[in-house]
């Protein structure tokens, strides 16, 4: 843990060091348009967000981070110092970063059966969705599809499961797939634009209906996680937090008429959210133990 701790108290507010990404719903509070009487976001630049996910679970290094769900329930798992607030940072449906040439023979996600399939790391939340979407509608389950993965987990006790192997050092994700290297590739919120890819599912659009109106919610990439020191040291700032930002995303977000809101608070709502991606990463081995919702809401101040 570092020496110093990245918060302190000035001017009668609460300073937070917090890494979190520029999006729409975070525009306001890095404008500083959205303030508190109560606590101050003192919001670093981290042009790549996903490397503060690894300062913060190795180093503690934010008072508040910005993580992806997936490395939060290993995090949980392995017993690290933080607790995570009900605030999506950014939520998506899956099936439009699920790419394969325009030549493949690939029709669907059946037929990824035994097929060379590259993702950052295996324990990427993107990944998580989409092979629990491949074993729940298509019967496809991560042991018969060859994993090539590029990086270790944020984690770092965890290790990928024996049948994903480590691409060598030199090769990329995307350039593999357009050489034909790999039959298809799991990408992040960045999709290539390029004519000589199509989606692995044939109407990605109708594969996101089908999940929403199997479960109800737009799957969760990213949450706000805060130290457990922080939490348990100051519990009564964290209804402010999260009302900052909640007016942050009220200050952009368009309206959703079909209800289909990605970016939701509060633990009702995150619950159902919660539960699957737990039991997606339960069955895929991301997890060295068995937990439930209580075990993933643990440390959370009461009232938020």
């Amino acid at each position: 843990m570092p020496n110093a701790k990245p918060y302190h108290t000035e001017s009668g507010r609460l300073v937070l060091e917090t890494a979190v990404g520029k999006y729409p719903n975070t525009q306001a509070l890095h404008a500083g348009r959205v303030a508190s009487s109560l606590v101050t976001l003192d919001l670093v630049d981290v042009p790549v967000i996903i490397r503060a996910f690894t300062a913060m679970l190795r180093e503690l290094r934010y008072a508040m981070s910005e993580m992806a769900l997936a490395t939060f329930l290993q995090a949980k798992a392995y017993d690290k110092q933080l607790v995570l607030l009900p605030v999506v940072i950014a939520a998506r449906f899956q099936q439009h970063a699920f790419l394969c040439r325009v030549d493949s023979d690939i029709r669907g996600p059946k037929d990824l059966v035994g097929r060379r399939v590259g993702v950052r790391a295996y324990s990427q939340t993107t990944g998580m969705w989409l092979r629990g979407i491949l074993v729940d509608d298509y019967g496809v389950r991560p042991e018969k599809v060859n994993w090539l993965t590029f990086e270790d987990a944020h984690v770092a006790e965890y290790r990928d499961p024996p049948w994903a192997e480590r691409a060598q050092p030199g090769q990329e994700l995307v350039a593999m797939l357009r050489s034909g290297e790999l039959d298809a590739i799991i990408v992040g919120n960045e999709v290539p634009d390029d004519p000589v890819f199509r989606t692995v599912f044939p109407d990605p659009n109708a594969a996101a209906d089908m999940f929403w109106r199997k479960h109800g919610f737009v799957p969760v990439n990213h949450m706000l996680t805060v130290r457990r020191d922080l939490a348990q040291d100051h519990p009564d700032i964290f209804p402010e937090v999260v009302r900052l930002f909640r007016e942050s995303k009220d200050a952009v977000a368009a309206s959703n008429p079909d209800g289909r809101d990605p970016l939701v608070f509060g633990r009702a709502a995150l619950d159902p959210a919660i539960r699957l991606a737990l039991r997606y990463s339960t069955e895929q081995g991301l997890l060295p133990r068995k937990m439930d919702i209580e075990d993933i809401w643990e440390g959370l101040p009461a009232g938020v």
